[in-house]
């Protein structure tokens, strides 16, 4: 799977917003069948940030949300504005 396919796209509510801001994580819908491994070589290979951990959840929509939490030297807030979201 390529890292366009595995990451759909970034989420942007008030809850990611506030975790962005309180404990540095973006929040993407991914791929059904990405494992968490798979987000995480993606995420750090199309940001180029660095990747503390992946938590994973699949909603009652059938869609899967990965949580990436970033190391401190890697704000996700830099990485948002380069998405747009901020």
């Amino acid at each position: 799977m390529e890292n366009r396919e595995i990451i759909k796209h970034p989420l942007s509510t008030e809850k990611t917003i506030r975790l962005m801001e309180a404990e540095n994580k973006l929040v993407f819908v991914v791929d059904r069948k990405a494992t968490k491994h798979d987000i995480k070589k993606a995420v750090e290979s199309l940001f180029k940030a660095k990747v503390e951990n992946v938590r994973t959840v699949l909603t009652s929509k059938g869609e899967k949300r990965a949580y990436v939490r970033f190391s401190p030297e890697t704000p996700a807030i830099d990485i948002a504005t380069n998405l747009g979201l901020m």
